[in-house]
């Protein structure tokens, strides 16, 4: 089993952005000391949920501190960036790190960003999967060019080239992993044998559903059966390690609440379609419900039955639910101290 911590660079209230993101780069410092697999981090831009507008460039950053933990992005949004840009700062991330970053994409929302970047809505609604095909070629082949509805461009020379394998490693270029939260991203990551990562508003029993669709897709794609049964998904959630699930729960549901109200009132859709917003309190206390929030024991418990239920057994968990500094430094301890010799 695989866990690594989950960080968005959150703004609690009082906090400023700074302040998130010096929490964010110290807990992969701490997650790299304790022996956490990975360190997963997320992009979003114009709100306070988190603060962190390129994981690549943040990525880079925790690449260059560490020696040895795997640095991903949950996720690089494709519908607001250039496939052939991104592809460009994967392979590059990918060669200097010598293997250790992985690319996870997405195709985000429809947020004002789409207006901001002068993509649009089509790209989110329509141009994924365009995006996503020419960012894979970009990894695997030395020469690029581009004829679509969206991207059309003579071809050219890919520099740096991440499509021949490192040393000690059987692969070429970063894995590539796809946020899926419909029934449509999964197929699309399907039928391109990319694994999902699924995100952590999900249950077991809805996240194994996407896992079996995903096999299906995959097989009637035609990919060979034991690559569909390898495939590495990744099951975000949140963990809350303490002595108690009481005092776990109390941290988050102290904390949680007031980020979630601040951060997700401040998506702005492009379009002014109404987006209803979770009730935060309740949201809280459904995520403290379905993860690893509790004493040790129980954290290894519920990764166990997940891993169990859905066939996942790779883990990015959000570390920082109580926002603050010494408490996620610890949390992220107790993760790899007290949780991790449970689940070998």
């Amino acid at each position: 089993m695989r866990v690594g911590a989950f960080i968005l660079a959150a703004q609690f209230p009082g906090q400023g952005q700074a302040e998130a993101l010096h929490r964010a780069i110290r807990s992969a410092d701490v997650a790299e000391a304790v022996g956490l697999d990975a360190v997963w981090l997320a992009e979003h831009h114009f709100v306070p949920y988190g603060v962190c507008p390129s994981a690549a460039t943040l990525a880079a950053l925790m690449l260059g501190r560490t020696r040895r933990i795997g640095v991903g992005t949950a996720v690089s949004v494709l519908s607001t960036a250039h496939p052939v840009a991104l592809g460009e700062q994967a392979a590059l991330l990918h060669l200097a790190s010598g293997g250790r970053f992985t690319l996870g994409v997405g195709r985000g929302g429809p947020w004002v960003d789409l207006e901001v970047f002068g993509t649009g809505l089509g790209a989110y609604e329509e141009g994924f999967p365009e995006s996503l095909d020419l960012l894979l070629r970009w990894l695997r082949e030395p020469r690029v060019g581009a004829d679509g509805e969206r991207f059309t461009f003579r071809e050219v020379p890919v520099v740096p080239r991440s499509d021949e394998p490192l040393e000690g490693q059987p692969d070429c270029g970063p894995p590539v992993v796809v946020a899926c939260t419909s029934p449509g991203t999964v197929r699309v990551a399907a039928e391109r044998g990319l694994p999902m990562l699924l995100g952590m508003h999900c249950g077991d029993e809805e996240k194994a559903d996407m896992v079996a669709l995903w096999r299906d897709c995959a097989r009637a794609a035609g990919h060979a059966p034991d690559r569909v049964a390898a495939a590495e998904h990744v099951s975000a959630g949140v963990a809350q390690i303490a002595d108690s699930p009481a005092e776990a729960s109390e941290t988050l549901t102290k904390a949680m609440p007031g980020w979630l109200r601040q951060g997700l009132a401040a998506h702005t859709t492009v379009d002014g379609r109404h987006r209803a917003m979770r009730d935060p309190q309740a949201y809280t206390e459904m995520l403290c419900g379905l993860h690893p929030v509790g004493s040790p024991a129980l954290c290894a418990e519920r990764l166990a039955a997940t891993a169990e239920r859905t066939g996942i057994r790779r883990f990015a968990l959000l570390v920082e639910g109580s926002g603050d500094l010494a408490t996620t430094e610890e949390n992220v301890r107790r993760l790899g101290q007290d949780v991790l010799p449970l689940l070998s």
